[in-house]
């Protein structure tokens, strides 16, 4: 075995950056004590990785807010600082073949039958307008009946009964398909959910792969080694060796569960669900497992986890066809539904391709603002400085009606149907506006008194 689990991460990650990661050592509640910690560091533009090792009613550590903070999936993936977007398609593209083991430390402790009770997990209730206690991690873990070809996606999930767990497969993405295939053939589909594993597995779960593509095997690119497996008990499912928990069993295509509403990454609270429901047969756990939580609304952590492999894939695809772009970036105040991109326009309406590209390719987006190569596109002040002064409504904007969208948006019909707004904020060729300067010599006069007044304040 090699160090591939979550809890090889954490302490690694805990000697190499010490001031990255805080434990939480007062006892604190499953209740949204945790989210109103992550919330109110976040106010103070602090993200750190959370330990809370004294949550009352868990038999276990709880860790959160893994992927708040852009600099630390940096480190996670090895790349150096603004690197991220490259380092991840460069790491991604080296996708590898699982390594399927004999055990590992998730078969460490196994239940099932009668020995089942879901409402013995750490479950956390993340806002007062949720139906309850969420698992916000959950990993659904799918294969394909006939290649077994695999599928990784978040599905957000309430414990319904001891042995079963309300889910929603609202984004109707592969899952959703290989969910359809089943009922087709009149059999309930095998899936395994994995709460808790290496943040670079929880990454790639993350990815939108095409429907012939295994996103454990981009894991192992991730990993920069092939992913350590071991097959669960029932369904022989591929799962990582050194998962934390496991919950192995079925979706049946005709059965329904109540879930939502639930704080979803818009902000609001969602009841748009496609209620189905998983009947757990075996529940996987290594010997002093932690339980990991993805903390759910627009928090940076949700925001960043969905977003980071999306924007990576749209760099790659824009700059591949469109020469010209430069960046891409997917504002928190947008949450999924909007994005800046920054293009050094060789030829005129070059920004507008671009624009139209990124509208086709990414269903969740709304609104798409592209700027030139000089404007900040990760500052929305910049942005929105572009719009005020580049931007002409009449001449500028093109709206697209009648689009496939995501249910999760608020203003959306229930099936996410939406417009689509394209605002092109570059000069153009005719813009002969010079930008207000100031001399390097006058600059350097600034700093130094600056400087000398900063020096005074502190003394």
């Amino acid at each position: 075995m090699t160090g591939q689990g979550l809890q090889d991460f954490l302490r690694d990650y805990e000697v190499a950056h010490p001031d990255d990661v805080r434990t939480v050592d007062r006892e604190v509640s499953l209740d949204q004590d945790i989210t109103a910690v992550v919330w109110e560091l976040a106010d103070r533009g602090e993200h750190p990785l959370l330990r809370f090792p004294c949550v009352k009613g868990a038999d276990r550590e709880v860790v959160t807010n893994l992927f708040a903070s852009r600099a630390r999936i940096e480190r996670m993936l090895g790349a150096h600082p603004g690197e991220l977007h490259n380092r991840y398609q460069h790491l991604a593209a080296g996708a590898m073949e699982m390594a399927e083991l004999d055990g590992g430390p998730v078969t460490g402790r196994v239940d099932a039958g009668d020995r089942i009770d879901l409402f013995d997990l750490p479950l956390l209730t993340h806002f007062a307008t949720d139906l309850g206690p969420y698992i916000t991690s959950g990993i659904v873990v799918a294969e394909d009946a006939t290649g077994g070809r695999g599928n990784l996606s978040y599905h957000r999930s309430v414990v319904a009964s001891a042995t079963s767990l309300g889910t929603s497969l609202h984004s109707r993405g592969d899952l959703w398909r290989l969910l359809q295939d089943a009922a087709a053939s009149g059999r309930r589909l095998p899936v395994a959910m994995v709460i808790g594993a290496h943040p670079l597995f929880m990454l790639a779960a993350s990815a939108r792969a095409p429907f012939d593509v295994d996103e454990r095997e981009i894991a192992g690119g991730l990993l920069g080694e092939p992913l350590e497996v071991v097959r669960t008990p029932r369904h022989g499912l591929r799962v990582p060796a050194s998962s934390e928990v496991v919950l192995e069993g079925e979706i049946d295509p005709a059965a329904d569960e109540d879930e939502g509403p639930f704080g979803e990454f818009s902000g609001y609270s969602s009841d748009r669900s496609t209620r189905n429901r998983i009947d757990v047969c075996t529940v996987m756990q290594r010997k002093g497992a932690v339980w990991v939580d993805v903390v759910g609304g627009n928090s940076h952590e949700h925001l960043n986890l969905g977003r980071v492999p999306r924007e990576a894939e749209m760099i790659a695809k824009l700059k591949d066809r469109f020469p010209s772009v430069v960046g891409v970036h997917y504002p928190n105040s947008g949450t999924h539904f909007h994005c800046y991109v920054a293009v050094d326009e060789r030829r005129v309406g070059e920004a507008r391709q671009a624009l139209l590209g990124l509208l086709g390719w990414d269903p969740y987006l709304k609104t798409v603002v592209a700027v030139d190569a000089d404007v900040d596109i990760t500052s929305d002040e910049a942005v929105l400085w572009a719009l005020a002064t580049h931007f002409q409504p009449a001449r500028d904007m093109m709206v697209i009606d009648g689009l496939p969208g995501s249910a999760l948006d608020p203003s959306a019909d229930k099936l996410g149907t939406t417009s689509r707004l394209a605002l092109d904020a570059t000069r153009g060729p005719d813009f002969d506006a010079q930008r207000i300067q100031i001399s390097e010599a006058a600059r350097a006069v600034g700093r130094e008194i600056a400087a000398d007044r900063a020096g005074d304040l502190d003394g």
